[in-house]
């Protein structure tokens, strides 16, 4: 139990995943619901990790893929493009994919209650990952933007794509974030609603990108203690059945 690095077999490769288990003193040995957590540009880096970690306090097993393991620095010079700009969807796929693969034949975890969140680029790997997966029970993108781009090859976009959520859907926006804008959270909620799928979105006051990360200048505490503590009720009805009062 606790929070350590794993590495799995991906495309012939290595990807590195941080992974937290709840503590068997305070939850026992499971099994446990889970959440994949999608990492921000940065990578799994130490705001990533945080999240991580307070999951697993919380009793969630936690898993959070390293979506950067097929690049190099001298990749990067070669190509022109930094790491974030050399992924594509499918690659993005394939990796949630193994990282829902690991958390469903986890001894300590139980694989039919999946969810998934994501913070800025994981935002939209969140909602990529939601209508990619059927595995997942619950999604809870945080300013999640470019969810209207294709990455790589892709012929369909996230948000094209939204005819294939199956799980609920809780969307985390800064009211003066330029990417998600107010404008694509009206699309987003309009073409949700088009499609009956079942979506909570809520807007912070004064709350930029990024806004969850306390390593980062935009952190602003207020909406952050209120988004995280939403996602948790959140993952508590649809991860636990339990709903919070």
């Amino acid at each position: 139990m606790g929070s350590s690095w794993e590495k799995l077999q991906v495309d012939g490769g290595e990807m590195g995943m941080y992974t937290g288990i709840p503590d068997s003193a305070d939850f026992g040995n499971g099994p446990f619901p889970a959440v994949v957590v999608a990492q921000a540009a940065g990578g799994v880096d130490e705001f990533l990790q945080t999240i991580v970690d307070r999951l697993a306090a919380e009793g969630y097993a936690a898993a959070a893929p390293d979506l950067y393991h097929r690049t190099t620095p001298e990749i990067e010079r070669t190509t022109g493009k930094t790491r974030r700009q050399l992924l594509a969807d499918s690659e993005i796929i394939v990796d949630i994919n193994a990282a829902v693969n690991f958390l469903r034949t986890h001894p300590a975890v139980d694989g039919e209650r999946l969810g998934v969140t994501g913070f800025c680029m994981g935002g939209r790997v969140t909602w990529l990952a939601a209508v990619s997966n059927p595995h997942f029970k619950a999604a809870a993108p945080f300013y999640g933007g470019f969810i209207f781009d294709r990455w790589g090859e892709a012929e369909s976009s996230p948000f094209e794509l939204s005819h294939q959520l199956n799980c609920p859907m809780m969307f985390h926006f800064g009211a003066i974030d330029p990417n998600p804008s107010p404008q694509d959270m009206e699309a987003f909620d309009k073409e949700l609603d088009r499609l009956g799928k079942p979506h909570q979105f809520h807007v912070y006051p004064d709350a930029d990108h990024r806004f969850m990360d306390h390593t980062f200048g935009n952190y602003q505490q207020e909406a952050a203690e209120l988004s995280w503590a939403r996602t948790l009720d959140f993952f508590s009805l649809h991860l636990k059945g339990v709903a919070v009062p």
